[in-house]
């Protein structure tokens, strides 16, 4: 907070995580995240987690012979030095670095280890259920409880230049939320549509005048379209733009310890194809 009691909107990102797994992808995130580390001179994190996941049937210990509860643990540290070895190769000898592990679930480890950080940086995959020996956490899980700006990145992408950003604008508190966080790229970037589907003109032109007293230039696209075709027609515009982060809130409630979101944030959660820095 300002000495007047406003909010004052960070020109960077001091703290960036990345969450880690044993997935293909994991190496193209890690480098993106490092690549964002250096550009805004910040902190990197890694962190990884993987539960130990008990027999299913009772043993009794033989003297000299690893039990299954020992093997699970061995397993599990095996897998979470793979996923250090992978991160550790590619932050080499940068100095504002550290890792963080635990043997737990990765999804409630990696919302912990958030408060650590300005933005969070996830697999946009969402992980499969019924299978604990994943290491990968829920990707809406992280955008909804992190508190914190979460970029969400497809697996094959290794790096965002975010010089071309689409912002999705719904006048909503969460849209502004991820306006705000996204700040630290809209001003790097050398062009900024916002792209407001069926919503009114004057919440585009407020959040256009917004920007602009952040040195942030805009242009605005406002069209009303079905809504069930609003995250194809944010991918469209974000292609037509060469654009190559997508900004927006994300929508959803809790129901029985599962997030039911709203259609467009479970499209760009399943099947986005390029990077998207989600708030909540």
């Amino acid at each position: 907070m300002t000495a007047n009691g406003s909010t004052q909107i960070s020109s960077g990102y001091p703290s960036i995580m990345v969450v880690t797994d044993l997935e293909p992808d994991t190496e193209r995130r890690t480098k993106l995240a490092t690549a964002l580390a250096d550009r805004f001179s910040s902190r990197l994190i890694g962190v990884a987690a993987r539960p130990l996941v008990p027999p299913l049937y009772y043993e009794t210990p033989v003297s000299g012979l690893e039990t299954a509860v020992e093997l699970e643990e061995r397993l599990a540290t095996r897998d979470i030095a793979k996923a250090e070895a992978v991160f550790r190769k590619i932050v080499g000898a940068r100095n504002r670095v550290e890792w963080r592990h635990a043997h737990t679930f990765p999804t409630p480890f990696a919302l912990q280890q958030a408060r650590a950080a300005d933005l969070v940086v996830a697999s946009m995959a969402r992980s499969r259920r019924g299978d604990p020996a994943l290491m990968i956490p829920d990707a809406g899980d992280l955008v909804m409880g992190a508190g914190r700006p979460v970029l969400l990145t497809p697996p094959e992408v290794d790096y965002v230049r975010a010089k071309h950003i689409v912002v999705a604008w719904k006048d909503t508190q969460e849209a502004r939320r991820a306006v705000a966080d996204a700040m630290p790229f809209l001003k790097a970037a050398d062009d900024v549509t916002i792209a407001a589907f069926n919503d009114d003109e004057s919440g585009a032109a407020d959040v256009s005048a917004y920007l602009a007293c952040h040195g942030v230039t805009t242009s605005v696209v406002r069209k009303d379209v079905s809504a069930d075709t609003v995250a194809n027609e944010l991918t469209a515009l974000a292609e037509a733009e060469a654009a190559d982060l997508l900004v927006c809130g994300a929508y959803g409630h809790s129901r029985a310890s599962e997030w039911i979101f709203g259609g467009v944030t479970r499209d760009l959660l399943d099947h986005g194809r390029l990077c998207c820095l989600m708030a909540h």
